[in-house]
């Protein structure tokens, strides 16, 4: 029974890091979106490349499952919302499961 805790607390802190690095694409998308010359050099860059090869599988998946929605001139992408929302139904899952 205590490996099941302990199992389910690395998975939940993997989950709080996954959701973190999500919130950080969402600022880094919007950054790059309202300021077109946006180009991180050194750390930052490294950072940003982080962020963008963790979260870019999951929001990929999503995107192939529900393609971006056509509203007009506009398309309104859900991979990110998806993945944060499946992410926090898992977080809540957890808990009850260990």
């Amino acid at each position: 029974m205590e490996i099941l805790y302990v199992l389910g607390t690395v998975v939940s802190i993997a989950l709080r890091l996954f959701i973190l690095m999500l919130w950080a694409r969402f600022i880094l998308d919007w950054v790059m979106v309202l300021a077109r010359g946006f180009r991180p050099k050194g750390v930052l860059a490294i950072i940003v490349e982080a962020v963008f090869t963790v979260t870019d599988p999951p929001i990929r998946l999503f995107r192939k499952v529900l393609p971006p929605i056509r509203l007009g001139q506009v398309a309104l992408d859900l991979g990110w919302f998806l993945t944060m929302f499946a992410c926090l139904i898992l977080l809540r899952i957890i808990p009850s499961w260990v």
